[in-house]
Order: structure tokens, then C-alpha cells, then sequence
């Protein structure tokens, strides 16, 4: 095992000049591109610049593996000495689960805006491998990956083998309207076996998509030493990837994505006539933890579980405390989640939430124009001389302010959200009604504990009802160790994001 997770080190250069079917010469590491209309002479000159060129991107690769091997020998080195571990070996019962956006070499940049990696073979396929070492050292018994290359057959192969070989069933879900990349899950054969696998496409300008597992435990947990019955516990997963936040306005999108994979959850479990489970929602947010999905999911009792395993709370001293992404323009921010959601946990409805969720944004866009409360009142009366805010004029308020695009709420949705605004079911908002429903909502206010209190609130909730299993957060580590910090370290060249595995332990739950 030790040689194996030492593979960067010894067989860095090995690994990235070694002979296959496709490299008949180390000249095709070069990878360069010449103009048939140039001159002999001036081929031969370019030819050399890229050459020195491109052996010194060589060099940069193999330092790359090398530091990579720096990070994992100082997270063994951190699981030695009693602390935090990132790579484990599955024990009976523990759920290990990792979420990593590894960034698509068609997406990646290279030194220039327009030179991507996806075109230089010998760069997408060495990182790639290395971070299947880093994915097989970590030996997680759920791994959800966005940004998979899935319009190339060589990178889609690479990932079935290797992962295919260290047992594992995989799951791959291409994004419409052929982007190139997609999702891709892989279930531990040896911890899990799959019962259901579903795909939800969005059908949204963004071209998302998510996948919902439904998996059964293979060991039963009364073999973890507690005595009771055996269970074979189910859970639900979910692998996804938001919509970027390109501006305020895509925010009501990237919420509708949630909200559209909740519902199908929802929808699944009655379907399907499913008793309480467990369910993890694994992936890229593209949002922090200041954000409307964040709260969203908070308020249907999903907890973070980084944020839990360090006992984080939602306030906005801990919001920046850890990053996992910094991206094309340079912002780094913490932007990918495993969230768990435990059988016992009380949640409001998911209207209600959703249109709480939509409320905070309108909020949001109010105030992000500078608005004081009476000038947002007048704005969304519209041309209405009278003192509150008609249907009409509401409408026509959420068309100015971007939320009626075709992705964005549709009139069913309106029609909702006007009714849970309107409090006294009078057909029209007064001021109070105004500031009440909209103005001062504040979500934080209703979820503002910390993760470990809910863990025991969950405790304190048990009764003489159905017994079930859920699970604690046992451990959650980032990659590389700098981010669990805020800092995002400039050797560090896998992606543009880091890991995050998250172990779980199963606990007794009554329902």
C-alpha cells in the first residue's frame, strides 16, 4: 500500500515518458503544431523554441508530481501521528464519500486564454493520472467527480479502468446538448451495492445534470459491534453540478436546481415507498455559504459536513474560513459540499422554504441596488397611486428585475410566492406586509446553530418510535492541507478545486 501511495514520487518520470501504443517516440510529448506554409528554416527554429519549451513544461509536470507527493506524504504523516485522517481504509459500517470537480481539460487554461489543455494529450492524460493515485490512495467508498471529460474515449477508459479494477461501479451522466463534460460516480462493490441509479437532466440554459444512487449497505451494521438485528442500511446520494454565478440574476437559476433535485428526491422516496433513510447531496455549488442554496439547504435540515466535523457555524466569521475553489478569475472561495440529511431531522416543507429562499433573493437584488425599504416599496407598487403592491405590479416587478427569464420562475411559481407573501390573504401587500415578508427576512436567524448542537438535538429527539440509521460526521478533510485554512497554495495543480472526503459513522435514530 506505502508503495503504492509513493507511486508520484518513484514513478514520476516513468509515468509520464513511458512507451504505449500511442507514444511510439518521446517527440509526441512535444505536441507541436506546424504551419504547412512556412519555410523549411523557420519550421526547424520553431520546432527547437517549442521543444525547449515544451521540455520545461515537462519539468514543471514531473515538480508537480513531486509536490503533490509532498502533500500526501504530510496528510499520512498528520493520520500517524492520531489526527485527522484523509486516507483511510473503509471500516465495517463507516461511509467514506469524496466529491471533487477535477476540471476538464477542455476547460482548462493553459499559459494563453485560448490554448486549452485538452489539446496537448500529454498534459490532461499525466494530471489525470495523478489524480486517480490521489482518488484509489484515498479508497473512498463513494466518489462523486464533476467535470469529467466524457467527450473524449481515452481520458473515459483511463477513469473505467483503474477504477474498475479497484472494484468499483461507475456511473457516468454527460451534460445535454453535448458540452463534453459530465458526472461521473463510482461505488465501492466491497461497501455498497447499487439497488436504483437515476439521472435528472434540468433542461436549463446552463445544460446541468445530477445523478441520484439509491445503495444498500453490503455489511450490516449490527456487525460494527452493537448488538442489535442486522440492517442493511440505504441511502440516497446525490452527484451534482450547479450552474457559475456569472451574475445576481443566475442566482434564482442555480436555486431552481436544487429545488428541482429535492423535489425528485421527494418524488423518488413516495414513488418508490421508501421508510426514513439518510441522504448526501455531493458536489460543486458553484456558491458559498452566504448564499441562497446554502441557506436553502439548511433550512430542510441538511448540515454541512466540513463545517460539522470542525464544528463551524453559519455565521459570517465562519464563512471564510476554508476555500476549495479558486477560479477563472482568480476568487477563491469554498464552493464544494457533501451535505447530509439524517431521518430525524424536522425541516419545513419544501414550498415553504423555496419560497422563503426566492423572498431573500428578491431581497438580495433590492438592496444590491441601493435601495432604502420605502424605495424599494415604491418600485415594486409600480405606476399603483395606492399604498401597496397589486399582483400586477408585482409581476412586473420581478420582470425588471431579470427573475422572469425563460429559466427562471414561471407563473405557477409567482402565483406561490405571492400567496406565502401575502399574510393577511387580502389579494394585496401592504408596507408591513412588505417589510415582513420580504424586507426583514432573514434566514440565518432560524438555523443559526452550530452543527455539533443539531447532532444532539437529534439525541435528545429520541422516543419510543421506529428505530433507524443515520449517520455522524466522524472526519472531513480538504486537499491540499493549505485550504483548510483560506489559503489556496500556487504549486498545488490537480484542478482548479480540492477534494473533500468526508467519513461517516452510523448512529441509532428514532423516527
Amino acid at each position: 500500500m506505502r508503495r503504492n501511495r509513493l507511486y508520484p514520487v518513484t514513478h514520476g518520470l516513468l509515468a509520464l515518458i513511458k512507451p504505449t501504443a500511442c507514444y511510439t517516440s518521446i517527440q509526441f510529448l512535444f505536441c507541436y503544431k506546424t504551419n504547412t506554409s512556412t519555410s523549411p528554416n523557420e519550421k526547424q527554429t520553431a520546432q527547437k523554441s517549442l521543444e525547449r519549451d515544451n521540455f520545461a513544461s515537462i519539468s514543471t509536470m514531473i515538480k508537480g508530481r513531486e509536490e503533490d507527493a509532498k502533500f500526501c506524504r504530510r496528510k499520512r504523516k498528520r493520520a500517524w501521528r492520531g489526527r485527522r485522517v484523509c486516507c483511510v481504509v473503509p471500516e465495517h459500517g463507516v461511509l467514506s464519500c469524496t466529491t471533487f470537480n477535477i476540471l476538464a481539460p477542455i476547460y482548462k487554461r493553459l499559459d494563453h486564454e485560448n490554448t486549452r489543455e485538452s489539446d496537448y494529450r500529454a498534459y490532461w492524460l499525466s494530471r489525470n493520472q495523478r489524480i486517480l493515485d490521489q482518488l484509489l490512495a484515498d479508497c473512498s467508498s463513494i466518489i462523486c467527480l464533476q467535470e469529467v471529460w466524457l467527450g473524449n474515449e481515452e481520458l473515459v477508459n483511463l477513469y473505467e479502468k483503474r477504477l474498475g479494477d479497484a472494484n468499483y461501479d461507475i456511473f457516468k451522466l454527460a451534460r445535454t446538448n453535448n458540452r463534453g463534460d459530465g458526472l461521473l460516480a463510482a461505488v465501492s462493490k466491497g461497501n455498497f451495492k447499487v439497488i436504483n441509479y437515476k439521472e435528472l437532466l434540468f433542461n436549463d440554459f446552463g445544460d446541468r445534470v445530477a445523478q441520484l444512487l439509491h445503495v444498500e449497505s453490503i455489511i450490516p451494521f449490527s456487525q460494527t459491534g452493537n448488538g442489535d438485528e442486522n440492517i442493511q442500511q440505504e441511502i440516497l446520494i446525490v452527484n451534482t453540478h450547479l450552474l457559475f454565478p456569472h451574475d445576481r440574476t443566475f442566482c434564482i437559476v442555480r436555486l431552481k436546481q436544487v429545488y428541482k433535485i429535492l423535489q425528485y428526491i421527494e418524488a423518488y422516496q413516495k414513488e418508490n415507498k421508501l421508510g426514513p433513510m439518510p441522504i448526501i447531496l455531493s458536489g460543486d455549488w458553484n456558491g458559498s455559504k452566504r448564499g441562497q442554496v446554502y441557506q436553502f439547504l439548511r433550512s430542510q435540515g441538511f448540515v454541512s459536513s466540513y463545517d460539522q466535523a470542525h464544528h463551524y457555524t453559519d455565521n459570517d466569521a465562519d464563512c471564510h474560513k476554508w476555500v476549495s475553489h479558486r477560479n477563472h478569475r482568480g476568487n477563491i472561495c469554498g464552493v464544494d459540499f457533501i451535505w447530509l440529511l439524517n431521518p430525524s431531522m424536522q425541516k419545513k416543507t419544501l414550498k415553504t422554504s423555496w419560497n422563503q429562499a426566492v423572498l431573500a433573493i428578491i431581497k438580495n437584488l433590492l438592496r444590491a441596488a441601493s435601495l432604502s425599504e420605502y424605495n424599494a416599496f415604491e418600485l415594486l407598487k409600480a405606476d399603483n397611486s395606492c399604498d401597496y403592491i397589486t399582483y400586477s405590479s408585482f409581476c412586473q416587478a420581478m420582470y425588471q428585475l431579470n427573475l422572469l427569464h425563460p429559466n427562471g420562475l414561471e407563473s405557477e411559481e409567482i402565483d406561490e410566492l405571492w400567496a406565502h407573501a401575502d399574510l393577511d390573504r387580502n389579494g394585496v401587500l401592504d408596507f408591513q406586509e412588505f417589510m415582513t415578508s420580504i424586507w426583514n427576512t432573514e434566514w440565518r436567524n432560524q438555523f443559526e446553530k452550530t452543527c455539533e448542537e443539531e447532532t444532539i438535538l437529534e439525541q435528545e429527539h429520541l422516543s419510543n418510535n421506529e428505530v433507524v440509521y443515520g449517520f455522524t460526521v466522524k472526519d472531513a478533510v480538504l486537499f491540499p492541507p493549505e485550504v483548510e485554512t483560506g489559503i489556496w497554495p500556487d504549486n498545488y495543480n490537480l484542478s482548479d478545486h480540492a477534494p473533500l472526503t468526508v467519513t461517516f459513522s452510523p448512529v441509532k435514530i428514532f423516527t
